[in-house]
């Protein structure tokens, strides 16, 4: 799971750039709001292919790197989220971006009761 939200922050960044799928061309603009109202996420909705991890990772690692990651998006501001489209919901404003990286991290951090 930190790998895998680490790997979301990537594409928040702009270190990462996932092509978008069909389905996500087809209705990701009008699914859009589902990424930044203030609801929580669902469970089981679908991930992004390319950060589905799925091998054993070193927890104490993956714990630094996502520390380190939110520390730098944090510390960066919104002028630094990028502006490669989301690969479901395309095109973001930095404000979507960041309520979005919010949802996402408490989604999966509420799965472990953290």
């Amino acid at each position: 799971m930190l790998a895998h939200c680490s790997s979301f922050q990537d594409i928040a960044m702009g270190y990462s750039f996932p092509p978008r799928g069909w389905l996500g061309l087809l209705v990701g603009r009008f699914a859009k709001p589902i990424f930044y109202n203030d609801k929580p996420l669902d469970h089981n909705m679908s991930t992004i292919p390319t950060i589905l991890i799925t091998c054993k990772r070193d927890f104490g690692i993956e714990s630094e790197k996502l520390k380190q990651k939110i520390i730098i998006f944090q510390k960066n501001g919104p002028e630094a989220c990028t502006d490669h489209p989301h690969p479901f919901f395309g095109k973001l404003t930095s404000e979507q971006w960041g309520k979005g990286i919010y949802k996402h991290l408490d989604h999966h951090l509420k799965q472990f009761d953290v």
